[in-house]
């Protein structure tokens, strides 16, 4: 046996096969149920000539096909690939050519934006589509259908810790790019190495004994980000690693009072979610009047793919004082990095800042020279160990983010950072995203935390736009709250307090609401066109 997913995950199924895997809707598959359903759409696309290192596409809203379709894929060393499901006809054309696709699971209202896609991939010979009201296109086969003339029975060809696992991430800005895992590399950096929070396994024929006889604590986890975000996959792939139970709340949008409901439902204990923009509606729910929510399982609730602001971060705390909150910090391209626990997460003028193991972490300079901690210099995030192995068809992206410093391999995935004295590492932002004004450099996550704590703001991203005088101005573009509409000068007056003169915004677009990506980042070319625009 290896480190290898689906390896891993049937010697669960053997120990605990009666046990709750997963809830989504209506839909409670045990263990044992959910291995059965994987194996019948794995059995399946064998017939079609999926194999090693086939890539299957997952083009679907949140559900119990997502994980399925997952495992299925492992199962046959072949490979997922998320599929951002709000992608207009150039983009999914894209991504489904960059990927190589063979097949491709979706729901049937996607039908005709695919048919215009099907005839640009050569290798895509499988559409597999799930009812769902809409008309069914006539060379595709039916999801149900699928699973119900197929073998439940496993008869798979050995794996390996080096099968391939790959997220394309669309980021904040730029064309999605997939990041390449191997299965043993993502296990220990991105799922915890099967014991979070603890030491990892060291052998994988550790984590079925250790999860019958509860040496790792069985986790109920609610992941309010979608399948198509990595951080998702690996919050379901987490839970499960305990032998725990993964909540779903099923769809294409975000519902904060559907996932309050199930906190307590399915006595949920961990509530993953990304930044303020799906913190701030469950805040604003939990303080209304009335309001009446049993939380009383929830021990958790983690921000990882955004960090919570200082302002949010504290209005969770007030309406869940018995709840840790605590932000994560990683990436697809880094996987965790880190966490900020409470009391000690205010790093260089108040940015977050995050406890990081210093062997496979650090601060490099433009020249790859390390930053002396405390010195106040900003850098480059870099991580090291196990990480992936670069960009699948991108030699030009890999190497300039995958880099040899020392003798050792390290990936950038492009956040600025800073060493504190006591080796915590503070995080400014994406450079890409940096607005350089007048030679000053800002990063817009600041800009967006001030003006989010104004009581008239609901959202807000900030981006630069060009200037004669400056290069670039500071613009926000903000979501004020129901009846209200901040000025500029009024906002500008309240981040005085906060950040430096030179952040301020110096220019306001109020809009009915702030476009974010499924995953709850910022959609910064939706803000920027915006922004130029006014």
């Amino acid at each position: 046996m290896e480190f290898n997913i689906a390896d891993l995950f049937e010697s669960l199924v053997d120990a605990i096969a009666e046990r709750t895997a997963l809830v989504a809707g209506k839909r409670r598959l045990s263990y044992a149920e959910l291995d059965a359903r994987a194996n019948r759409l794995a059995n399946f696309l064998r017939t079609r000539g999926i194999g090693p290192g086939s890539h299957i596409g997952l083009h679907l809203f949140n559900g119990t096909e997502f994980v399925e379709g997952m495992l299925a894929a492992f199962k046959l060393r072949a490979v997922p690939i998320n599929i951002n499901y709000r992608y207009v006809a150039d983009e999914l054309r894209y991504l489904c050519e960059n990927a190589d696709l063979a097949a491709i699971v979706t729901q049937r209202e996607f039908g005709p934006m695919l048919a215009d896609v099907v005839p640009r991939c050569p290798l895509l010979r499988t559409l597999i589509t799930l009812d769902d009201g809409a008309r069914a296109e006539a060379d595709a086969f039916d999801y149900d259908q699928v699973l119900e003339n197929n073998s439940p029975e496993r008869d798979f060809p050995k794996r390996s810790g080096d099968d391939r696992y790959v997220i394309y991430t669309g980021g904040t800005t730029g064309m999605p790019k997939g990041v390449m895992w191997r299965h043993e590399d993502v296990f220990f950096a991105g799922l915890q190495g099967g014991n979070p929070g603890g030491a990892p396994i060291e052998r994988p024929e550790e984590l079925a004994p250790n999860v019958v006889a509860e040496r790792v604590m069985p986790l109920t986890m609610l992941p309010c980000a979608p399948f198509i975000h990595g951080s998702a996959q690996w919050t379901a792939l987490i839970c499960m690693f305990t032998g725990g139970k993964v909540v779903l709340q099923p769809g294409r949008s975000f519902d904060p009072k559907r996932v309050l409901e199930l906190l307590g439902e399915e006595q949920v204990t961990t509530l993953t979610l990304v930044g303020d923009a799906m913190a701030r509606p469950i805040v604003d729910l939990l303080a209304t009047p009335g309001a009446s929510f049993d939380t009383s399982s929830l021990f958790v609730v983690a921000s990882a793919g955004a960090v919570l602001s200082p302002t949010v971060k504290e209005q969770l705390r007030a309406v869940l004082p018995d709840v840790m909150v605590v932000n994560s910090f990683g990436s697809t391209e880094a996987g965790h990095q880190g966490n900020a626990l409470p009391g000690a997460d205010a790093g260089v003028e108040g940015r977050p800042s995050f406890f990081m193991d210093s062997e496979t972490n650090a601060v490099f300079d433009d020249e790859h020279r390390p930053i002396a901690p405390g010195s106040g210099t900003i850098g480059w995030l870099a991580r090291g160990g196990r990480i992936p192995l670069g960009y699948y068809k991108d030699q030009d992206i890999t190497a300039a983010r995958f880099v040899t410093i020392d003798g050792k391999r390290w990936v950038l995935p492009g956040d600025r950072a800073t060493v504190e004295t006591d080796g915590r590492i503070t995080v400014f932002g994406r450079g890409s995203s940096c607005i350089n004004t007048g030679g000053e450099k800002v990063f817009p996550e600041e800009v967006e935390e001030a003006l989010k704590s104004h009581p008239d703001v609901f959202d807000a991203l900030v981006v630069g736009v060009e200037d004669e005088r400056w290069m670039q101005r500071v613009a926000a573009v903000v979501e004020a709250r129901p009846g209200q509409a901040p000025t500029l000068e009024a906002l500008q007056q309240h981040c005085r307090s906060q950040i430096a003169g030179y952040k301020l915004p110096r220019q306001l677009s109020l809009v009915p609401k702030v476009m974010r990506l499924p995953s709850g980042k910022p959609d910064y070319a939706w803000a920027k066109a915006i922004a130029k625009n006014a």
